[in-house]
């Protein structure tokens, strides 16, 4: 299990060229499959942010984080996200659950696997929608 705190701010560097595209600044999360979809860049070439497809990294490292080509940046511009850190939860009935401190979830296959809170983790399988007020889970 990997925590985003953790790789935030790494480097994310092409395999073949070496080059740098930027740092990890957030994560896309597809509520509806529980998984990391992209990973969002604050751009190191002076570029507005951009987003890695996840399927495009090839390993997330203690120091940096690899990607397959630069060819792998999305060129459209990435979905706005709502900013998971610090975002409120609330379950479907509206009951408060904290704030969520950090995300955390699988190198290799992105799943979510738990929402960190000072209220105790949330698996992430309880996940139902994220905007821009509140990251919505099931109760219980």
């Amino acid at each position: 299990m990997t925590l985003f705190t953790r790789i935030r701010g790494l480097p994310v560097i092409t395999l073949g060229e070496a080059n740098e595209l930027g740092v990890v600044k957030s994560l896309t999360i597809d509520v509806a499959s529980g998984l990391v979809g992209q990973v969002r860049l604050s751009s190191a070439r002076g570029r507005k942010e951009i987003a890695i497809d996840w399927s495009a990294l090839h390993v997330i490292g203690p120091d940096a984080v690899l990607v397959r080509s630069d060819t792998a940046l999305d060129t459209a511009p990435p979905p706005a996200p709502a900013e998971v850190l610090g975002i409120r939860i609330l379950t479907e009935d509206g009951d408060e659950r904290g704030t969520v401190r950090d995300i955390a979830f699988h190198p290799v296959t992105g799943r979510v696997e738990k929402m960190c809170t000072a209220l105790g983790d949330i698996p992430g399988d309880r996940l139902i929608g994220l905007g821009d007020y509140a990251l919505v889970v099931r109760a219980g």
